[in-house]
């Protein structure tokens, strides 16, 4: 007997609402989900990103260490070099000032000098001449000096001066 006049259709436990329902739960899992992901991949390139960084200032500060270094080096350098060139100066112009210390009746035919001293070799007409013109400022200058005379073929005298200043009072100038 029947007593409807349609057919009777099978029921299921997913209704229109529970498939909706399903469906909203499903997409808000998924973007749930890739907001995760999206967040540990951001975290592991912040990761990286701060890796790289800190390797990169690590190197920079080796690098500026390096530079001061020869910064330090370059300055060693120049002061160096300034008293070099300071020192060439002043020998240069006590070279000078030697060669205008020597009257013009007096001929040296080599000078020499030494660390404490300087000594000249030459020729002059007479032993009065070489007194007064040159050893007087020869002794003003150095502490300690000696002369030797030898006779020259043409009546003239040879000479060898030798001149030295002492250590301690070269030191005491040295420090001042």
């Amino acid at each position: 007997m029947k007593y409807s006049y349609i057919k009777p259709r099978s029921k299921t436990p997913f209704t229109q609402e529970l498939k909706l329902l399903i469906t909203f739960f499903s997409m808000t899992l998924i973007m749930i989900f890739s907001t995760f992901l999206f967040l540990v991949f951001k975290d592991y390139n912040f990761e990286q990103d701060k890796i790289e960084t800190i390797q990169a200032r690590t190197a920079l500060q080796a690098d500026i260490e390096n530079m001061k270094n020869q910064i330090a080096y370059i300055e060693k350098q120049k002061d160096l070099s300034e008293r070099i060139f300071t020192k060439n100066s002043v020998l240069k112009d006590s070279i000078a000032n030697l060669f205008d210390l020597v009257p013009e009746r007096i001929t040296l035919s080599e000078a020499k000098l030494l660390k404490n001293g300087l000594v000249l070799y030459g020729i002059t007409p007479n032993k009065d001449i070489y007194n007064f013109m040159l050893q007087a400022p020869l002794r003003s200058i150095f502490h300690k000096t000696y002369s030797s005379f030898y006779p020259a073929g043409n009546g003239w005298l040879r000479f060898v001066s030798t001149n030295y200043i002492d250590e301690a009072d070269e030191e005491l100038s040295n420090e001042n």
